[in-house]
């Protein structure tokens, strides 16, 4: 097999490409892509036929040619030397692999699908961790599909990428421009909104989370906007003790989409 030739000039254009993707999410918008780093996400993208261009450090790149050939089989990449690939990386210890991968759209129609949907609904989210945790942790607890508005922090964002631990592949998503008006269609669905909300009553624990239902959360800091809460069929909050008024918004989702698994297990339990 014979070894590709290695990119040393942090100004080819193509890794000038690579940091203007991880930089800017109007480039990631306009190009139809996003970058993952890491084997673990490569891969996944790989097998999912996601990936578009793979680039790898000229460490990696010697390290598999010594493991395997087939590591490349039918892979469109390049190498570039470990000192350029840092600057391409927006990790602190890069794993020596990243990949353009195209972006995936769902309709709501896609996300409203299941008979008994549950959803997560997210109004002005802009940690990119608590994001990326939330669209993992709505992956493991079932969730059909997560829609947000336009103020989220961009789902493609590489924190925010990092952080779902490949469940960015896996977990449908959203994003409307008219978050109202997208409630307002929900409702219309027959899905009953609860917004998770300081001034709530305490929540459910006997079967409220078993029908077509959606949690609505709002920003780490300020909460819900007063026109979102109106939305809500219901406002509910968490039981607390000591002086603890809230819990980070990516930990008070958890526990909500968790609750409505424990529940929506158990009814199906019951129709065993």
């Amino acid at each position: 097999m014979k070894q590709k030739s290695v990119i040393s000039s942090k100004n080819n254009p193509q890794v000038k490409n690579i940091n203007l993707l991880q930089k800017k999410a109007k480039a990631r918008e306009e190009q139809g892509v996003y970058v993952v780093e890491g084997t673990k996400m490569f891969e996944e993208a790989r097998d999912l036929k996601l990936l578009q261009k793979a680039f790898l450090s000229e460490s990696f790149y010697q390290m598999k040619l010594k493991e395997t050939k087939n590591y490349f089989e039918n892979l469109d990449y390049e190498v570039v030397s470990d000192s350029v690939f840092k600057e391409m990386s927006e990790t602190k210890s890069p794993q020596g692999i990243l990949g353009i991968v195209k972006q995936t759209s769902y309709s709501l129609e896609e996300i409203t699908a299941n008979p008994t949907p549950l959803l997560l609904l997210l109004e002005d989210i802009r940690d990119p961790g608590n994001l990326g945790t939330m669209i993992r942790t709505a992956e493991g607890a079932g969730v059909s599909g997560i829609i947000l508005n336009h103020s989220c922090v961009d789902i493609y964002n590489p924190k925010v990428v990092r952080s779902t631990m490949g469940s960015i592949y896996r977990m449908p998503y959203y994003q409307t421009k008219d978050f109202i008006s997208t409630l307002t269609a929900l409702k219309e669905l027959g899905i009953t909104i609860f917004a998770a909300h300081l001034n709530g009553r305490n929540y459910d624990l006997d079967g409220s989370f078993q029908q077509s239902c959606a949690f609505l959360i709002g920003n780490e800091a300020n909460g819900l906007s007063e026109e979102a809460s109106k939305m809500a069929d219901i406002r509910i909050k968490i039981p607390m003790e000591g002086k603890v008024e809230s819990l980070n918004a990516a930990i008070a989702a958890a526990i909500l989409m968790y609750e409505a698994a424990r529940q929506r297990r158990k009814v199906s339990n019951r129709k065993e």
